[in-house]
């Protein structure tokens, strides 16, 4: 039990003791948060749970605060001092001893360290990227793709049992437009004088695709359909978008195609579902979805109205998410997270209302937005531009700044919040540059171990090690920082926020970087030395396992 779930337990009793004897009445289930405050003069873990408590029984937060410290067991192995400050925030200050037992407890759990069992083993699915396969995948899709990949890792690390998924939009007029376009770059090659049209694709991975396939088909295929094009342009990015996304460190467990789910016909089987359930109704020659009886501003098309160029209807692609979810919820999973981009932020309520009106729970349904990316070179905006073929795949990032500066500078921030990447940064070998400043951090306490080995210092073991010598304010802090690792975590993951890790890191870097320039580890004093050993080789498991969590690194020597 970390220690904030050790201070939530006494919290709790607390509060039956003091609800028992009369002394608070009984307001139900509270969710006790705990904050770490910046200052050492307010203790080590701080709660706001008198503020909720007064709410809503309406007294001071000063007296509920009051009657909690004075309910709490008297226990010297956690808690040292209880305050009250602020006018009912409660202070606690934790013992050396329970700090000292953090350290055994990281050598003991080593990579295991920060695990917990919050996801008693539920269900979850995340779908992310799922970029349409009509062109190579740009900065904006890494982002996505590190989020969703970081998310997963958090949450296995919690308990939750995680699927990766792709979603993969291989159908309808996009996939058409792609093998027009692949077409007619072939027939370029050929000799031929005809044009992309103006929603044509114009990138030039697109000739790259047709050179191939001239390279293998000569000019055999100029007689070929549309089809034909479609699914060779299709199958030539899907391998460059996996290529990609491995060597960002990003696999799925499942790739999902969404032309599967029409020529399996659930589809046809999800509209027949709503129509049963009463939810459907023709309008103006198409197919309507009653999604305003669930909250949404307007009802939804679930097919068109006769297309005077084919003759007949077609679903539109809110059918096929439709479909799509149905399937998720049918394979049991408890959870179903979707990172999308910002431009879809309108289909979150109308996909709710269809769930709800086939009976599943909406509640289920999480839906992460994805902020745009910009990059920034010597100062100035970097152009780019879809439309126009014009943009910074995400291979090239990687090939520029590399795969852990990538992946560590996409999630600096919410997701929701727009990103700026500076590329000068990201190359910087300084301790400007964060990723280097952590990692040189842990390659330092590589460094440090070996070090001791080399002197004939033997392995520092927590259990062996006199660590009633780790004494100064800079070890405690630095063991308190490692302490609040499991808990920090657990937050990630019950908010869907990794970023938080890379905060973590940052200032933990910060805390041990300023006790190694004042303090030295490895000195005449041998039994001191073996104590700061313990300390600096938890060090290296905190950052590690973290660096891990995020997909980065953690290299021995730099």
């Amino acid at each position: 039990m970390s220690i904030n779930e050790e201070i939530i337990s006494l919290l709790k009793k607390s509060l039956l003791s003091a609800t028992t004897k009369g002394r608070i009445p009984e307001v139900g289930l509270l969710d006790i948060q705990l904050d770490y405050p910046k200052r050492q003069e307010y203790g080590n873990i701080s709660t706001n749970i008198a503020f909720s408590i007064a709410k809503k029984i309406r007294t001071s937060p000063y007296a509920v605060a009051q009657i909690i410290i004075e309910s709490i067991e008297k226990t010297g192995g956690l808690i040292s001092k209880v305050e009250i400050a602020g006018g009912g925030f409660i202070n606690f200050w934790v013992t050396k001893e329970r700090l000292y037992q953090v350290l055994k407890e990281i050598e003991e759990a080593n990579e295991s360290y920060g695990t917990s069992n919050i996801g008693q083993g539920k269900k979850v699915l995340i779908d992310f990227v799922s970029a349409n396969p009509t062109g190579p995948l740009h900065v904006g899709h890494g982002r996505s793709a590190d989020y969703g990949d970081i998310l997963a890792n958090i949450l296995a690390f919690c308990g939750y049992k995680v699927t990766r998924e792709y979603y993969i939009n291989d159908i309808g007029t996009q996939m058409k437009t792609l093998g027009e376009s692949l077409k007619i770059r072939y027939l370029q090659l050929l000799g031929q004088d005809v044009q992309l049209p103006d929603n044509g694709y114009k990138g030039e991975y697109l000739v790259e695709i047709a050179r191939t396939l001239y390279k293998q088909k000569e000019d055999t295929c100029r007689n070929e359909e549309v089809e034909f094009f479609t699914n060779f342009a299709k199958d030539a990015i899907l391998e460059d978008i996996r290529k990609t996304l491995i060597d960002f460190g990003v696999q799925y467990d499942s790739w999902f195609s969404e032309k599967e789910l029409y020529d399996s016909k659930q589809v046809d089987e999800v509209i027949d579902s709503l129509k049963k359930v009463g939810f459907t109704y023709e309008s103006e020659g198409a197919l309507w979805l009653k999604t305003t009886a669930f909250g949404d501003e307007k009802d939804r098309v679930l097919i068109r109205q006769e297309n005077n160029t084919s003759g007949r209807r077609e679903h539109t692609y809110f059918a096929g998410d439709i479909a799509y979810h149905k399937n998720k919820y049918a394979r049991g999973y408890d959870i179903l997270i979707n990172a999308w981009g910002t431009d879809h932020h309108g289909y979150i309520k109308r996909l709710e209302a269809a769930m709800s009106a086939l009976g599943y729970p909406a509640n289920n349904l999480m839906f992460l937005l994805c902020q745009l990316v910009s990059l920034r070179r010597d100062n100035q905006p970097v152009s780019m531009s879809t439309r126009a073929g014009e943009f910074v795949t995400l291979s090239e990032l990687i090939k520029e700044v590399g795969k852990d500066v990538a992946r560590f500078f996409f999630v600096m921030r919410k997701l929701n919040s727009h990103l700026e990447f500076d590329l000068d940064l990201a190359k910087q070998s300084s301790k400007e540059n964060p990723v280097y400043y952590i990692q040189y951090v842990h390659a330092r306490t590589c460094s440090i171990l070996a070090k001791a080995v080399e002197k004939g210092l033997p392995q520092s073991l927590a259990n062996q090690a006199n660590l009633n010598l780790l004494k100064l304010d800079e070890e405690l802090a630095l063991i308190f920082k490692l302490a609040s690792l499991p808990q920090e975590i657990i937050n990630c993951a019950k908010c869907y926020e990794p970023h938080g890790l890379t905060a973590y890191l940052m200032e933990l870097a910060g805390i041990f970087h300023n006790y190694y320039q004042h303090h030295r580890v490895i000195s005449a004093n041998k039994e001191l030395s073996q104590a700061r050993l313990v300390l600096v080789n938890a060090v290296r498991i905190v950052i590690r396992n973290t660096l891990t969590l995020l997909g980065v690194s953690a290299p021995q020597r730099m």
